[in-house]
């Protein structure tokens, strides 16, 4: 009986991961985000642009719009699990982990807008390159990918998930550059 029960559940939680990742027809969009983004599941184009569906929600355009018309981006980062949301249209589409700051030097909380960014801004405070910044509450820390001290160290990436940084949000390296080629400045950022 318990090895029925155990199969049951099996079943039943690899069925939710199939159906989560499930792409139907290839557009680069889950069957579950095309449901929330009201696209066709059967068909990757569903505004008939030339553009896939999940290349536009990507870069936040609106997969139902032949003009290309944005759709709100945001940012959410859970400074407890270390974890930071890029949402297109209020609907999560991708999760990155972060460090946040280190105790004593505790990433703010709050709501930001993105201020400025650079490709490859230098902190004079720390003596350190900070690669895609995302510069936030009149640029007194930001979003960045994981730094580069002058020696040409980068800080690894084991120290994701952990708040060890001097205050800024680090990502590793590939999401900072996603999101520093998708979002602009005056986007928003809510810190919890």
């Amino acid at each position: 009986m318990a090895k029925i029960i155990f199969i049951i559940f099996i079943s039943f939680f690899l069925a939710l991961s199939v159906r989560a990742t499930l792409d139907t027809d290839k557009d680069g969009l889950s069957d579950d985000l095309e449901v929330k983004f009201k696209t066709d599941i059967n068909n990757p184009d569903t505004d008939g642009d030339g553009y896939k569906d999940g290349s536009e929600v990507d870069w936040g355009y609106n997969p139902l719009a032949k003009d290309k018309i944005k759709l709100p981006l945001r940012i959410a980062i859970n400074l407890k699990t270390q974890k930071l949301f890029y949402l297109v249209n209020d609907i999560e589409l991708k999760q990155f982990s972060i460090s946040s700051g280190k105790p004593g030097l505790a990433t703010p909380q709050g709501n930001f807008k993105i201020v400025n960014k650079a490709t490859k801004a230098w902190s004079k405070k720390y003596g350190l390159w900070m690669p895609f910044w995302l510069g936030l509450n009149h640029g007194e820390f930001g979003i960045h990918e994981l730094p580069i001290w002058p020696n040409g160290y980068r800080e690894g990436s084991d120290h994701l998930g952990r708040p060890v940084s001097h205050g800024c949000v680090r990502l590793g390296i590939g999401p900072a550059e996603y999101l520093f080629e998708r979002l602009a400045t005056g986007t928003e950022v809510l810190i919890y």
